[in-house]
């Protein structure tokens, strides 16, 4: 049985970049540099030049908001693009005044984090770099908020083994600040490591925290309980966070989570409520327009999804919404305006790459379905050797079916759904690749069951694929009567 979606094409990166040798080479220069002195000098250089890259800032936030602006930078927790705005540029101005204030530095260089993750612009993301080092050359290696800083922007770059690093140096120096626990629980996930993923969130939620962290830590209860399945607990827990949250932006952010949980388990009335609600407390989440546009697709409202679609990458040109917008083309038979969208998607994948990102997974992603799927197949494996989360898993099971091994294919789709090989995660997507990939090995029953599963868990997970997950059911036909029911397996 044929389950290609598209005819191979050209790949999207001609040779794979390396950005971590770039990064290598800037930490060789920078720590070559004397401490402190010459390093902040040369930071400092180069603030006034990256300041005119952009264009006016929008109007200061008002004092109330300043305050909590530096406290979200600082704890790690969403923060509203106006006053990161204003917040960076009061610390630019005061590093130029004391360049060797290490703990202006690593708050710089945190805020250029948080505005590049909500902005989309990864440009930001060299400068926060710059900023936290030098940070660290002034303070020395127990510098805690420059190594929060160095973790959650190697997390932004989704460079896991670098944020595992960060984030325990971070803990052994302060074990019982409870940032250091949040992110390093990330990173272990997008490790595979769950084990340590969930002892780590045992060992935060035993912490006294304020009332300004606990949202945090409930949202970050809620990401490691998705993980393991626990989908009414990890709702319970978001809703309870954006109940608590203490700004509109972190308010937003737990509700866009509440809606893609929706989202997942196909309730599309709850997630476009969610997803509306961020928008109207937040008009700069990146996550909230898109999951509206997605979520009006799946409602058959296609005209408003296009609109969305078009305003949200109007303003924050994300690559994985690029693609997803494609591939709402690819369904309605336009073509060409799909063909436009994968062009974009690939400048920004240039772009984030340049600055440092590991696009690897949505690279061969889009390798798999779009493109070349033997490069995509290189590049995953690549990927899980260096970090093996379940996403990597997935998406190389993918890559292998669609490059025609798949037997190969099976063991990593098998990791990815499997919940005694740690995939949790109850995915649609997953699912229906389990099963496509079991009946082009012919394994009749259980590509039925997992196909039938990835339907049953959210019927509207792709405009391309649930189509194709229907008539994959259609060739299968009916089970035969001997075939033992799914729960009695």
């Amino acid at each position: 049985m044929d389950n290609r979606l598209r005819a191979p094409g050209a790949s999207l990166l001609p040779e794979p970049p390396a950005p971590r040798q770039r990064r290598r080479l800037l930490r060789r220069v920078l720590v070559s540099a004397l401490a402190g002195g010459v390093v902040a000098g040369a930071v400092l250089m180069l603030l006034p030049q990256e300041r005119q890259e952009r264009l006016a800032p929008p109007p200061a936030p008002g004092p109330r908001a300043q305050p909590q602006t530096l406290t979200a930078v600082t704890y790690g927790v969403p923060a509203g693009l106006p006053g990161l705005t204003t917040l960076i540029g009061r610390q630019e101005q005061r590093v130029r005044a004391q360049p060797r204030d290490a703990r202006a530095w690593a708050v710089l260089g945190s805020a250029y984090v948080e505005r590049g993750r909500r902005t989309g612009d990864a440009t930001d993301y060299p400068r926060a770099d710059r900023a936290l080092r030098t940070s660290l050359d002034v303070r020395g290696e127990r510098n805690t908020e420059a190594l929060d800083g160095l973790t959650a922007l190697a997390l932004a770059r989704r460079d896991f083994p670098a944020a595992k690093q960060y984030g325990e140096q971070a803990l052994k120096a302060a074990p019982k600040r409870w940032t250091a626990y949040a992110p390093l629980i990330d990173a272990y996930t997008g490790l595979g490591d769950y084990k340590n993923a969930r002892s780590t969130l045992d060992k935060l939620m035993g912490l006294r925290t304020d009332a300004a962290a606990r949202p945090a830590v409930m949202a970050r209860a809620a990401a490691v309980y998705q993980d393991r399945g626990w989908r009414e607990d990890a709702v319970a827990q978001l809703t309870d966070a954006a109940a608590a949250a203490r700004t509109p932006a972190e308010q937003a952010a737990w509700l866009t989570g509440v809606g893609q949980l929706a989202w997942d388990r196909g309730d599309l009335p709850e997630a476009l409520r969610h997803f509306e609600a961020a928008v109207r407390l937040d008009p700069d989440q990146r996550a909230a327009p898109a999951g509206r546009a997605r979520t009006l697709a799946a409602l058959g409202r296609t005209t408003e999804a296009l609109a969305a679609y078009r305003t949200a990458l109007a303003k924050q040109p994300d690559p994985a919404d690029l693609m997803e917008l494609g591939e709402l083309y690819e369904s309605l038979g336009q073509e060409q305006l799909a063909e436009e969208q994968y062009t974009r998607m690939k400048a920004e994948v240039r772009r984030q790459v340049a600055a440092g990102v590991d696009e690897e997974l949505l690279i061969g992603r889009f390798e798999a379905d779009h493109g070349e799927p033997v490069d995509g197949v290189e590049r995953l494996r690549e990927e899980w050797q260096r970090q093996p989360g379940i996403e990597v898993a997935d998406a190389l099971g993918w890559a292998l079916h669609r490059a025609g091994e798949d037997q190969e294919a099976l063991t990593y789709a098998s990791v990815a759904t499997d919940k005694a090989k740690g995939g949790g995660v109850r995915s649609a997507l997953y699912a229906f690749h389990r099963g496509v990939i079991e009946a082009e090995l012919e394994q009749d029953g259980p590509a039925r069951r997992h196909l039938q599963e990835a339907l049953r868990i959210n019927p509207y997970f792709s405009p391309l694929r649930v189509p194709a997950a229907r008539a994959a059911l259609r060739a299968l036909g009916e089970p035969p009567e001997d075939e033992l029911p799914e729960d009695h397996l």
